[in-house]
């Protein structure tokens, strides 16, 4: 197992090379820069000539010496400076991923309790009333997008009821119960958009796990259903559904870009969309090279659980 990780990490370093070549590359390729913004700006007012913010802005050099220069700082734990507000980039996602972070914990913890009790109840409830109700249910987490529900949400109670969410930040710090009201919303739908899928793996394993002959032999010696579903039956058929939960563990450092534009929540999927639509170069690269790092460690980890989950699994 140790030889195993070793290789795994090891692995990763060539894999985030070839992902920074992408990052720094392809947002280059978005049409229109910085620059051009920064000289609209300037309209009616004394300008800078465009060579001169190129200096300043260190744009002027030559693309692979910008790109060298750029992983020498990645490499010693500074993704960059803000092309706009001079800012570090580090500090910049800092501040924001706390926002990401609740909003995903939140959603996944949500997604979780949904999608697993539902799944397996309606597995061993197969062809029932509930069942078709569950299905149903799962049906439409998949189908209904994020942002109509996101909306319908913000549109209607503020027309029945006059009531629509915070529009600033409530951190935790200050009032962990109205921080709390502030994020429950959209985490829930979320977490009931992510829980579709889940759910639907889950059921889905639980059926065929079901039909083993050691299940059977299981009720044959007339064990309980709480003792074969929880101890012979769940450990077996969450192999497929981890995969499926690590696909997902992504929100909780990326956040949604819509729901937290909907719900006002400055988190990293709203930085994200301000520094495309602003050309901030830096702020996108450090981004994405976060989001890669996180995907590759949280691949890692399911490819562990695997392990425990089923003792066949063996790595060496």
């Amino acid at each position: 197992m140790r030889a195993y990780i070793i290789r795994r990490g090891i692995s990763i370093i060539p894999t985030l090379f070839l992902v920074t070549l992408f990052v720094f590359f392809s947002v280059r390729l978005i049409p229109g820069d910085a620059i051009d913004l920064m000289i609209e700006e300037q309209q009616g007012v004394e300008t800078i000539s465009r060579e001169e913010i190129e200096h300043m802005l260190g744009l002027d050099l030559p693309i692979h010496v910008q790109y060298g220069d750029w992983m020498l700082g990645v490499v010693r734990g500074d993704l960059g400076t803000s092309v706009w507000t001079k800012r570090s980039v580090t500090q910049v996602i800092v501040n924001r991923l706390p926002v990401s972070f609740e909003l995903g914990i939140i959603a996944l913890l949500i997604a979780l309790g949904i999608s697993i009790p539902v799944g397996i109840y309606s597995a061993i409830r197969q062809d029932t009333g509930g069942d078709y109700l569950a299905r149903s249910f799962a049906i439409a987490c998949i189908a209904l997008p994020s942002f109509w529900i996101g909306t319908m949400v913000v549109v209607f109670p503020s027309i029945w009821w006059h009531w629509s969410p915070p529009v600033r930040l409530i951190t935790f710090a200050q009032d962990p119960l109205g921080n709390l009201r502030m994020f429950i919303l959209p985490a829930a739908i979320l977490g009931m958009v992510m829980s579709g899928t889940t759910m639907r793996m889950t059921r889905t394993m639980m059926l065929e796990v079901l039909r083993q002959d050691y299940i059977r032999t299981a009720w044959s010696k007339g064990l309980k259903e709480r003792v074969i579903i929880v101890r012979h039956a769940l450990k077996n058929a969450l192999i497929p559904v981890v995969t499926i939960i690590g696909l997902q563990m992504p929100i909780i450092i990326g956040g949604s870009v819509v729901l937290e534009k909907i719900f006002c929540l400055p988190g990293i999927g709203w930085l994200m969309i301000d520094a495309i639509n602003t050309r901030d170069y830096a702020i996108v690269s450090g981004i994405n090279l976060l989001m890669a790092t996180f995907v590759l460690v949280i691949n890692l980890l399911v490819d562990l659980t695997y392990a425990y989950i089923d003792p066949r699994v063996q790595y060496r």
